[in-house]
């Protein structure tokens, strides 16, 4: 068990940056849709990430910031993609 934790905490830590760096990339290169999509399959590790900063530190702020990115990032690309 402490391996396969082990393994996802260092899964998070090398996603985060190359997925949110990925991001930026897309939206600079004008494709901003698809800076949506990376970003929204980036924030399962950013929203785990929060989630132990808030356990462990109470990093509230981080978290509800999170939570609150992941509605609006949701909510662009049902604009992009569904309208």
């Amino acid at each position: 068990m402490e391996k396969n934790k082990s393994l996802f905490n260092t899964v998070t830590q090398v996603a985060i940056p190359v997925l949110t760096v990925g991001t930026q990339i897309a939206i600079a290169l004008k494709y901003p849709q698809w800076g949506l999509v990376i970003n929204l399959i980036a924030q399962p590790f950013w929203l785990y990430s929060a989630w132990k900063s808030y356990k462990k530190a109470g990093q509230i702020g981080l978290f509800i910031t999170t939570v609150l990115v992941t509605i609006v990032i949701s909510l662009g690309i049902v604009n992009y993609f569904f309208r």
